[in-house]
């Protein structure tokens, strides 16, 4: 298992992909990434959420992100069973899934678990910054489908607090009150959100 952090850099590798072949960093370039992982082709909840991943595209385009799927699946496999997803979940796929059949990616970012299969990747999700550094990590279990709406707003929230000196509080949604960061000063806090509220001293909110 792979001991990545939040804040590491993500790891880079060249790779088959539904796409042709990718050196991962390069792909990326001044993108957000969503890297997220599959036990095996052909499965029915990955299939869903494939298909819910083509679908919402267009949310990930206008925020710059680009979604990247993986199992250890060969190429092969992994175009049969596009075929399987775009017929069941009326779409289509719209973007890489790698090919992993060495399982060398899979042990760069941890992706393999002895403790739930030595043989499968475990669902994993990496949500990666324009600087290849690490920003969230997530693993669902096999029965549990991942909410994308969810990412989504995740990924709001990191794009918002990665350029302004604010946290988003519990169930945040973009347009709603966001949380000052305590590292601003009050005087700060003037300049940068006039007419902020002060709940408790360590608690101010403000629009952005």
């Amino acid at each position: 298992m792979s001991n990545l952090k939040l804040g590491d850099e993500a790891p880079n590798f060249t790779a088959a992909t539904t796409a042709g072949e990718i050196n991962f960093h390069d792909w990326a370039g001044d993108s957000w990434v969503v890297f997220f992982s599959h036990p095996s082709d052909f499965t029915p909840v990955c299939t869903t959420e494939l298909g819910m991943v083509a679908k919402y595209k267009p949310e990930f385009d206008k925020r710059n992100v680009k979604p990247i799927a993986i199992s250890v699946d060969p190429l092969e496999s992994h175009n049969d069973w596009i075929k399987d997803i775009n017929e069941t979940q009326h779409t289509t796929v719209n973007f890489p899934i790698v090919a992993d059949p060495t399982k060398e990616v899979a042990n760069l970012y941890g992706m393999l678990h002895p403790k739930a299969d030595s043989n499968f990747t475990v669902r994993s999700v990496y949500v990666v910054g324009p600087d290849k550094k690490i920003k969230l990590t997530l693993t669902y279990p096999p029965s549990t489908g991942r909410n994308f709406d969810e990412i989504l707003r995740v990924i709001d929230s990191l794009q918002l607090t990665a350029y302004k000196s604010v946290a988003t509080p519990a169930n945040w949604v973009e347009g709603e009150e966001v949380v000052i960061s305590p590292s601003v000063s009050n005087e700060e806090a003037n300049e940068k959100f006039p007419g902020y509220t002060t709940v408790k001293p360590y608690l101010r909110m403000t629009k952005i």
